[in-house]
């Protein structure tokens, strides 16, 4: 299970603004990964690219391999759910009978029992996406992106939900966007820095902790690894 990407070259349609430039990578599966890099570098743009659901009117060239892999979702901060069905509702319109017993659990984890019986408009930001993330979960996938899925979450209940993530799915690809250096770095298995075209190479790989709940990083381990990851971006 991989992807390959292969001299991406990609171009914004309406102001032809270079993103990425004959850029290469191999994404090894299964595992959790990161996406990160400074704002307008290009995370987003490369998750869509994989996703298959980059923007029309630009200019890609390049190819994407991808073995042994047929779903990939997508799943990003702010995604919105129409209004006029519970929490419940929507988790159950999308929810294969195998997938009960996860649905549960992820519910009482994310902390959305309580409020599993409520519109998405009056939930909080961050009661919203973990809502969002859920209905994802739930569904049929081989690789899930989560841009920004976990944002306006607080730190506890953000580790119980990645933690469960990690042990349910442990032969899945995921990629996960974040701004959080600290999170990257103790939670995911390869970080992938991503850099301005003028960078080379462009993407750059650097090695986190992935724990996984059994041993907490030593202080002075998290902080080589994080700023190996600033130094690369």
């Amino acid at each position: 299970m991989h992807i390959n990407l292969n001299a991406i070259d990609f171009r914004h349609g309406k102001t032809d603004t270079r993103v990425f430039e004959n850029t290469s990578y191999r994404i090894d599966g299964p595992g959790f990964n990161a996406l990160f890099g400074p704002s307008g570098v290009g995370k987003t743009t490369l998750a869509k690219i994989i996703a298959g659901k980059a923007d029309h009117n630009s200019r890609f060239s390049g190819s994407i391999d991808k073995e042994g892999i047929s779903v990939i979702l997508y799943t990003y901060n702010l995604e919105r759910l129409p209004n006029w069905y519970s929490i419940e509702e929507h988790f159950r319109a999308v929810c294969p009978a195998s997938a009960k017993k996860l649905l549960n659990e992820l519910t009482e984890i994310s902390g959305l029992k309580p409020v599993i019986n409520s519109r998405f408009s009056r939930l909080s930001l961050g009661q919203q996406n973990r809502a969002n993330l859920i209905r994802y979960l739930i569904q049929d996938f081989d690789v899930l992106i989560m841009d920004e899925s976990l944002a306006n979450v607080d730190e506890i209940t953000k580790q119980k939900i990645i933690l469960k993530i990690k042990s349910a799915f442990p032969d899945k690809i995921f990629l996960y966007i974040s701004h959080n250096v600290v999170e990257v770095a103790k939670f995911c298995k390869e970080i992938l820095v991503i850099r301005r075209p003028e960078r080379l190479p462009q993407i750059k790989k650097v090695s986190g902790f992935d724990f996984a709940g059994e041993r907490e990083p030593g202080q002075g381990r998290l902080e080589h690894i994080m700023l190996e990851i600033m130094n690369a971006s």
